[in-house]
């Protein structure tokens, strides 16, 4: 596979903490070569939800060296598909790429039982998205 067919994902949620980063250490981890992941929040927190991070680390993924990052017009115009979870209008619009809005409950301030829920959640709609694009 040649880079040109690797496809690239852009996940936005508000803080960048958890949501989207849980979904891009799935897409990391399921897409392999064949993605370029990016995740980036409207209103970026300090550091990882560290729940998230107990979460993913359960089934072998560790996101705990990543860090929240600001959202961009770079990255929206660099990427294939954006999947925003619940930063509503803050993602900037550019044609041509494809956008899909992922309603799901925010992780902050839940203990691991919601959180399992949320990255279960997840991680099936990576593996659909996958599908489909590669």
């Amino acid at each position: 596979m040649t880079n040109e067919n690797k496809k690239t994902i852009l996940f936005v949620c508000v803080h960048n903490a958890g949501r989207s980063q849980m979904a891009a250490g799935f897409a990391r981890t399921l897409g392999g070569e064949k993605v370029e992941v990016l995740s980036a929040g409207s209103a970026p927190k300090d550091s990882i939800n560290p729940i998230a991070v107990e979460a993913m680390a359960e089934l072998g993924i560790d996101i705990a060296d990543q860090q929240p990052k600001i959202l961009t017009p770079e990255s929206v115009q660099a990427s294939d598909v954006v999947i925003t979870m619940g930063c509503g209008d803050a993602c900037p619009y550019y044609p041509g790429k494809r956008y899909e809005d992922w309603k799901l409950d925010d992780p902050a301030g839940q203990g691991i039982e919601p959180v399992r829920v949320i990255r279960d959640e997840i991680k099936g709609r990576i593996e659909a998205l996958l599908a489909e694009i590669l």
